[in-house]
């Protein structure tokens, strides 16, 4: 059912209570809005939602039938609500001309904090990296060493072919199957190199498939997530807190931290909207190019302190 239409049910449910068209001990899930009218809708005040939003957050908690979410007890949710109110207001007085004044016209929404995504600092990024060993450290090094460098999606990462990569420059296809060129700095072109120095070429289904799992398929986004909450709790990490995506942002991070400006980084990203009303920006190859060199992590370098492992990954 549409979120608009629950959330302004559930305030004239609650208005019923208010103006006693309900005895006050109904439960608020079973009262009916069926016979709401247009006398009831022109009754409400300002103050009604004010002291709506505060029951939401103190009375309805408690509801032994109401679980927190949903209720408007996250910032967000509450902003949700207050804007199918005003919103409902604004049309019957504007649109439909069923009331002269529009009581909500000062109801302002709260301020939503926006939330920062979480991200690897360089010395986690390094730590992350030194941290690889054992089992499938050559792919798996690969791996983390293109996410932090490429900032790649993970859809973008499993679909990865043998056909992508020439010399220092890698074939993406993104979302919406649009394609872009990066271009691989040192240390990504140094990754792949011992990665396919080991991956062998026998029984593999996927031939042309990158990154492969021990029973010789490509991997897939669950192997991939798996690998990488295994890899951060073995530097030592919170995995609770970091995922592909995180890595993702951490190579975005890097780069503006270290000069590359939005607009290049808009395409390292492959993102269509540097934001809502700005249009796509073509970046030449030269950009790019520096790009890749100024993240950081392009001069990172495998340990090799064990001989080369065949690769037996997670199939998940």
């Amino acid at each position: 059912m549409d979120e608009y239409f629950l959330d302004l049910r559930n305030f004239f449910r609650y208005i019923k209570i208010e103006r006693g068209c309900v005895p006050r001990s109904t439960d608020l899930d079973q009262i009916s809005i069926d016979d709401l009218d247009l006398d009831l809708v022109r009754s409400v005040k300002l103050s009604d939602v004010y002291s709506y939003m505060n029951y939401l957050s103190r009375d309805r908690a408690k509801h032994a039938n109401s679980p927190d979410t949903g209720y408007g007890l996250t910032p967000a949710a509450r902003a949700r609500k207050i804007a199918a109110i005003r919103s409902f207001y604004k049309y019957i007085t504007s649109k439909a001309k069923l009331m002269d004044e529009n009581p909500m016209q000062d109801l302002d929404s709260p301020r939503l904090k926006k939330a920062l995504p979480h991200y690897l600092s360089l010395d986690e990024s390094i730590q992350l990296l030194e941290s690889v060993d054992g089992e499938n450290k050559e792919r798996d090094y690969c791996i983390l060493i293109i996410f932090l460098n490429c900032g790649l999606r993970i859809s973008e990462l499993v679909g990865l072919n043998l056909t992508d990569i020439r010399n220092d420059q890698l074939r993406v296809l993104g979302k919406g199957n649009k394609e872009r060129i990066l271009f691989l700095n040192e240390a990504c072109r140094q990754a792949i190199d011992d990665w396919l120095a080991v991956r062998g070429t026998q029984g593999i289904i996927d031939k042309n498939a990158l990154f492969i799992t021990r029973r010789h398929t490509r991997m897939t986004t669950d192997a991939v997530h798996y690998m990488i909450k295994k890899r951060l709790t073995a530097a030592g990490l919170d995995a609770s807190m970091y995922s592909a995506h995180k890595l993702r942002h951490t190579a975005a991070t890097l780069m503006l931290q270290n000069g590359v400006d939005v607009r290049t980084l808009q395409e390292v990203l492959g993102h269509d909207h540097l934001n809502t009303t700005q249009i796509y920006t073509h970046v030449d190859s030269d950009d790019l190019r520096t790009a890749a060199k100024a993240n950081p992590l392009g001069r990172a370098r495998r340990k090799k302190s064990t001989p080369p492992s065949l690769p037996d990954g997670e199939n998940k």
